[in-house]
């Protein structure tokens, strides 16, 4: 890194790393990209290609199976997860809901709402004003969208392969 070089390639860089040294190499990373420079990273790690790449290559058996910005890949849908008492009114709930969202609850007491876009604060919002509303108090809410890892579980195979 030394001289300041405008591309360098990085194989597995944070390999064998504990989450302290990780830490830093991706802060070292940022920086030289920060300056200008560009850097090809090869890694298994989807959260450091997550949180490093402007764009990302999966490859599988050595054909390219994948290729775009992270957000690009792991699209745009989300997914909202909460705890309460069994039984809610799943209608009630998905009226208050912007349009698409879908609602379900499985098992019992475990909610999971669905949405053709990224969760936002309004959906947030129209969640705990329906839930205060009805009186539900929410456990374990939890927001989640797909991840680098999950394209690429789903373009690979969740299986293990010898």
């Amino acid at each position: 890194m030394i001289g300041r070089p405008e591309l360098v390639f990085l194989d597995e860089p944070t390999a064998g790393l504990d989450p302290q040294a990780r830490h830093a190499t991706w802060d070292l990373i940022a920086g030289l990209r920060a300056a200008g420079g560009s850097v090809v990273l090869t890694t298994h790690y989807m959260e450091e290609a997550e949180r490093l790449a402007d764009q990302v290559a999966i490859i599988d058996r050595g054909r390219l199976v994948a290729h775009g910005s992270p957000g690009e890949l792991t699209g745009t849908t989300g997914q909202v997860r909460f705890r309460a008492e069994e039984g809610l009114d799943t209608g009630g709930l998905m009226a208050a809901l912007p349009l698409g969202t879908t609602a379900k609850e499985s098992p019992p007491g475990h909610y999971v709402i669905d949405t053709p876009d990224r969760v936002d604060p309004h959906l947030v919002a129209a969640l705990t004003a329906w839930c205060a509303e009805q009186g539900v108090l929410t456990r374990d809410l939890r927001i989640d969208s797909r991840t680098l890892e999950d394209v690429f579980l789903e373009l690979t195979g969740r299986e293990l392969r010898s």
